[in-house]
């Protein structure tokens, strides 16, 4: 019987490239798949002048990707997902800043596109499986039956923040080559495999805010679509409620954000919370950043079915943010959950996810309300 066939997706980048260039090399049938997500000629206002780097899914990363599946010798495709990516990514992300919430694009486009249109695309083309370059690992627990996803072996570059929305059915079909490797490991790999992206700068940005600055591209997005502006001019406020000044809208701001507020004080002020009903903004001290407990929805669990009891777990509330200690417990509705910290937190924000971990181990996530 012959060996089935792997769909990588294939982003123009190292990580990607060296995935296809690891299973092509193992002898394992592989079809490149790039995924075109976002027209980057759209919104050109927002384009710096020169050349734009450090922005994955970009025109120059397609042609990247096509270099590295020629220079393998393997079939190679590009598959154009842009409205299922507006639709389910940049729609929500927008709307989520006017909501005065701060969204994670990459965990959408994973949840909606790369893990599931992705993987429909894969089964059409005849791949019983997918991989990708992302610093995460999948293993089947041979008790429960059940697909765990655990944490890169490189910490600086694990992923496995954005992937906890993944189903069962998704992780099972699902590879991540370099999740026991680390980078200066995938690089040598790519090197000696003598691809053509081996020594290609990291993607920093996200895809579709060239220029790095949201606020613009909310209001960019907006006008495109022939859409009302964000409410602009509102209150600046205190905790009491005394006025400090005014903002130019909402979606400028972030909960724990201390520059760019526009207002003179004798200590620093940092955002405390984004009130929309109202249109203000509530600013206060460091300290008053700090809360120990905070309620999350759409909670997806990956280490077991749902959650029966209170469990012990490190809660990750951004990226780059330390895991702290806490308890998770199940709430009356079981798509959500209350997590208390044994020690307060600095700058929980609605928008962001809280992904619970034991020890190198995904328990599940969810949304911050």
């Amino acid at each position: 019987m012959p060996a089935p066939v792997i769909a990588v997706a294939m982003s123009g980048g190292v990580d990607s490239s060296a995935v296809a260039g690891m299973l092509h090399r193992n002898g394992q049938p592989i079809i490149g798949l790039t995924m075109q997500l976002w027209n980057q000629r759209r919104l050109p206002e927002l384009v710096p002048e020169g050349a734009v780097s450090g922005r994955c899914c970009s025109l120059d990363d397609v042609y990247d990707a096509r270099r590295v599946a020629e220079h393998l010798g393997v079939p190679y495709y590009v598959v154009n997902f842009e409205d299922r990516f507006e639709s389910q990514v940049v729609a929500p992300f927008v709307q989520d800043y006017l909501a005065g919430r701060t969204p994670i694009p990459c965990t959408l486009c994973n949840n909606f596109l790369k893990f599931d249109q992705f993987l429909d695309m894969a089964r059409r083309i005849g791949a019983e499986w997918i991989a990708t370059g992302h610093y995460a690992r999948v293993e089947r627990d041979p008790a429960s039956g059940r697909y765990l996803l655990r944490r890169g072996v490189d910490e600086s570059k694990d992923q496995s923040y954005f992937l906890w929305g993944l189903t069962q059915e998704q992780l099972a079909r699902t590879l991540f080559p370099l999740g026991e490797l680390r980078k200066t490991e995938v690089r040598r790999l790519a090197a000696e495999l003598g691809l053509p992206v081996a020594g290609k700068d990291e993607s920093q940005e996200i895809c579709f805010v060239p220029n790095g600055d949201y606020a613009s591209f909310v209001e960019a997005y907006l006008a495109d679509r022939g859409e009302p502006a964000p409410v602009a001019a509102g209150e600046i406020v205190s905790e009491d409620g005394q006025v400090l000044g005014e903002h130019a809208g909402i979606h400028r701001f972030t909960v724990g954000q201390r520059k760019g507020l526009g207002i003179a004080a004798r200590q620093p002020l940092y955002v405390l919370a984004i009130e929309p009903a109202g249109n203000r903004v509530v600013v206060g001290s460091d300290q008053a950043l700090l809360r120990r407990s905070f309620s999350a929805r759409e909670v997806n669990w990956i280490a077991f079915e749902g959650l029966g009891q209170p469990v012990r777990a490190e809660v990750k509330l951004r990226h780059r943010f330390a895991p702290a200690a806490a308890t998770v417990r199940p709430a009356a509705d079981a798509a959500r959950v209350e997590v208390e910290f044994d020690v307060p937190q600095r700058a929980i924000t609605p928008g962001q996810a809280a992904v619970f971990y034991q020890g190198n181990l995904v328990l599940g996530g969810a949304w911050i309300e």
